[in-house]
């Protein structure tokens, strides 16, 4: 494609920092960077015609993590870790509802679940066990106990009862949260590119060169938010993990209200409104769902209608809408990767699965890099 002179000037030209994705990390990064910059020239750059990774695509789940993850997490890491993790994903939580506010993010604190399948006894025994230990060990965190048993209120099938209801969790809305971080972003004079992808950048130590699917051009800085996509082009130790998604049609007098944790949060479902969303699958098979593809896969969706159907609306008539899938960046570690890459570029990804929750903080740590 061929730029106009205006065009060049405006977009491409005396360009201080490049951001490379614009989702909750890359936005809030930007937003983070205009508070510290106030007259920098911002440009971010998105390769989907929305953020198109995860951000706009995820359940909306406002949660730090279920009783069985931080059981898990616990095996994997030292308990000092465990709690910065689930500090700094519930720092993410309050900078998120801060900075845009519970009425535009329709937050409502209904409290999360999670619920344990038949087959997983051994785990539900040992998360009831440790109810009390792991209450103790986030007292100081939350200065109340998090985690209680609770009655299943909500006529779950071939399921372990009681339940486990933690009441610090709660739930957003995605689509207002993004809608909101990019109003923001154009009220203070980010420029937002998209269908831009970058294929290619070179640190010349004074300034960084760049290369998308339509144009090269120079930064002073370059900034990578891109979580799950980031592992060619930064070469971090994190893989892509899709996440496939269905949504159901309005469910008159729907019974469930709360975001539930499913199979060490594997599977994850809420109420929208009267809608069910539900989630997850990919411990069916770890290594078809490592990808960056956004496409849905039998095995998965067949689970997916099975588990609905038998365990959380078994006695309810409901009909699929609509499906999708969006796409997460993991690693062996739970701690997302915010670095100097070189000189000039820096990135911020591997959140998990949390980015909702610590995304808008690797935003602000990402721009504090600089």
């Amino acid at each position: 494609m061929m730029f106009s002179y205006w065009e060049l000037k405006n977009w491409f030209t005396n360009i201080d920092f490049t951001i490379v994705g614009s989702g909750i990390v890359g936005l809030h990064c930007a937003l983070s960077l205009r508070e510290k910059f106030p007259n920098a020239k911002i440009l971010v750059l998105e390769k989907g015609v929305l953020p198109q990774g995860a951000s706009t695509k995820n359940a909306g789940f406002a949660c730090f993590g279920s009783i069985s993850e931080i059981i898990h997490d616990l095996k994997n890491h030292s308990e000092e870790e465990v709690i910065q993790l689930i500090h700094k994903r519930v720092t993410g939580l309050e900078l998120l509802r801060k900075r845009l506010g519970d009425t535009t993010l329709d937050f409502k604190g209904y409290g999360g679940y999670e619920l344990f399948l038949k087959e997983n006894k051994l785990l539900y025994e040992e998360c009831i066990d440790q109810i009390s230990f792991v209450n103790k060990l986030l007292k100081p965190l939350f200065k109340s106990d998090v985690f209680q048993k609770s009655e299943d209120h909500f006529r779950f099938n071939s399921i372990y009862k009681p339940l486990i209801f933690n009441s610090f969790e709660g739930q957003i809305d995605t689509g207002n949260m993004m809608q909101a971080l990019l109003k923001q972003a154009v009220a203070n004079d980010i420029l937002i590119l998209n269908q831009q992808e970058v294929t290619f950048f070179n640190d010349l130590n004074d300034k960084v060169e760049v290369v998308t699917n339509e144009i090269s051009f120079v930064t002073q800085k370059l900034l990578f938010a891109t979580n799950g996509f980031a592992a060619q082009l930064t070469q971090n130790e994190l893989q892509p993990a899709r996440a496939q998604v269905l949504i159901t049609k309005p469910i008159e007098n729907l019974h469930i209200k709360g975001t539930f944790h499913l199979d060490e949060g594997y599977y994850y479902f809420r109420n929208i409104g009267n809608r069910v969303l539900f989630g997850g699958g990919r411990n069916l098979d770890f290594e078809g769902e490592t990808t960056t593809e956004f496409t849905q896969t039998k095995i998965i969706e067949d689970q997916l209608e099975l588990l609905l159907k038998t365990v959380i609306l078994p006695n309810t008539a409901h009909e699929i809408e609509q499906r999708w899938s969006g796409i997460m960046g993991v690693g062996k570690q739970k701690k997302p990767i915010v670095k100097q890459l070189s000189n000039n570029v820096y990135c911020g990804v591997r959140l998990g699965g949390m980015g909702v929750a610590i995304g808008s903080l690797v935003g602000k740590e990402l721009a504090e890099l600089v």
